[in-house]
Formats: structure tokens, C-alpha cells, sequence
């Protein structure tokens, strides 16, 4: 059967489509040995693998047949980052995974002060249907605050939105007990430290924010630290 070299190298590399399509652009990927075209297709088995029909190289590499993808929800405790590699002393969220799982990137990221579901995978078409804002993916943040959210303020969040710099910022809001300082907050954007920005720009400093949910994902009875396989909805 025939499939698109695009998808093909996106299911093989762990890369999104549109970064298959680039690295065709640039020539980095040739298909028996000449330079492959943008919107080329090629023709694999049934059953998936290619060994004997094309030889696909990317940067001059052969392209490894499949052997499926895994999905990994993580736990993430305070004060890890999503990078791979140390910003100082601080440690990163591969600390908390073995060996077999370094190879996975972060679906999006939390910064070193939250915790929460970190989602990661090689399924780069996956991940960018995760994140990219025209496939609308709500999160459900539990967030804290320094002192009691005013009730105009709230409106003023959830129904116009606060100017955060690089656009408007419109959060859905739901109150946890009556103190008015935690909060669960809805969110479908992604924008970096979004939330904290919302909020300090009224002038609250967000004391503790831990994400539950993203999509169709939830922590579940995952522990800080800990992680678990999951299966792609």
C-alpha cells in the first residue's frame, strides 16, 4: 500500500508532520538514494515494515521500521523542568524516568514551580495535536493564591480576559472552599506560565499550581514522581 514519505517519517522519528515536511524541504531526506520531494508517497507491506520495497534515510541514516509508540503520563513534582538537560543544580523531569523512556520528548511543559500531569511521548504527530492551538485541549489547573481572588476580579478574568502582554487572557474559574484563594482554573491555550502572568497582572502571586488534567488525561492515582504508560485516546 502507498502512505506519504510525511507520515511515514513522522511515525518512525517521533517528529510531527510538518517537521517531516521541512526536513524534506531542506534535502535531509532521500528515498533509494536520491533526494526525496515534497508530497512524495512510498509504497510499504501490509504489515508495516519496508526493508525490502524502500530504502529511507534521514540525514543519512536509514530510517528504522515501527515498532509502536509509547505514551507516558508523569507525576511531576516541584522544582524538576522539562528540559533534558540541568539548568544549574535543578533537576529535570528524566531524573524521574528510566533509561528506556530518555528518548521521550514533553508534551508542552510545566515550569520548575508547578507540579502536575506531564504527558510524554515519540509520537510527534500526537504531540502536536496536543499543543497546537487549533486543536482545542482543555487543562484543569488546581492553582493557589496569596490571598483572596476579589469577586470583580474574577469576572474580569473569566468573562474579559486580562491583557498579559502578548494578548488577552481569558481564564474559566471555579472556586474550591470559601477562602477565595484556591481555585480551579480551565484553560485551553498554552501560553508560557499563562496562569501566573493572569493573575500577577491584577496583583496575586500564585503560591502553588498543579495541573490534573490535559485533554482527555488525568493524574489519576499517580503519585509525585511516579509515571505509567498510557494507552493514546
Amino acid at each position: 500500500m502507498q502512505v506519504r514519505l510525511n507520515k511515514f517519517l513522522a511515525e518512525r522519528l517521533g517528529i510531527s508532520r510538518r517537521e517531516a515536511d521541512d526536513a524534506i524541504v531542506a534535502g535531509k531526506v532521500t528515498v533509494d538514494g536520491k533526494k526525496a520531494n515534497l508530497g512524495a508517497r512510498i509504497e510499504v507491506p501490509d504489515g508495516g515494515g519496508i526493508d525490502l520495497l524502500h530504502k529511507v534515510c534521514y540525514n543519512g541514516n536509514v530510517v528504522p521500521d515501527f515498532a509502536g509508540y509509547t505514551y507516558l503520563a508523569l507525576n511531576k513534582p516541584t522544582g524538576y523542568v522539562c528540559s533534558r538537560k540541568r539548568q544549574g543544580g535543578v533537576p529535570t523531569v528524566y531524573e524521574l524516568l528510566p533509561q528506556k523512556y530518555q528518548g521521550l520528548k514533553t508534551v508542552g511543559r510545566l515550569d520548575k514551580g508547578s507540579s502536575g500531569l506531564i504527558l510524554l511521548t515519540d509520537d510527534g504527530d500526537f504531540a502536536f495535536r496536543m499543543t497546537h492551538p487549533k486543536f482545542i485541549k482543555t487543562k484543569i489547573y488546581e492553582v493557589e493564591l496569596d490571598r483572596a481572588l476579589e469577586p470583580l476580579h474574577q469576572q474580569e478574568i473569566t468573562d474579559f480576559g486580562i491583557e498579559i502582554g502578548d494578548g488577552v487572557s481569558k481564564l474559566g474559574l471555579e472556586r474550591m472552599d470559601d477562602t477565595r484563594k484556591n481555585w480551579r482554573v480551565y484553560m485551553s491555550e498554552g501560553r508560557n506560565r499563562q496562569i501566573r502572568r493572569t493573575f500577577g497582572a491584577l496583583g496575586y502571586t500564585v503560591v502553588r499550581l498543579k495541573r490534573i488534567t490535559f485533554g482527555s488525561y488525568e493524574l489519576a492515582g499517580l503519585k509525585e514522581g511516579e509515571w505509567a504508560e498510557v494507552r493514546k485516546i
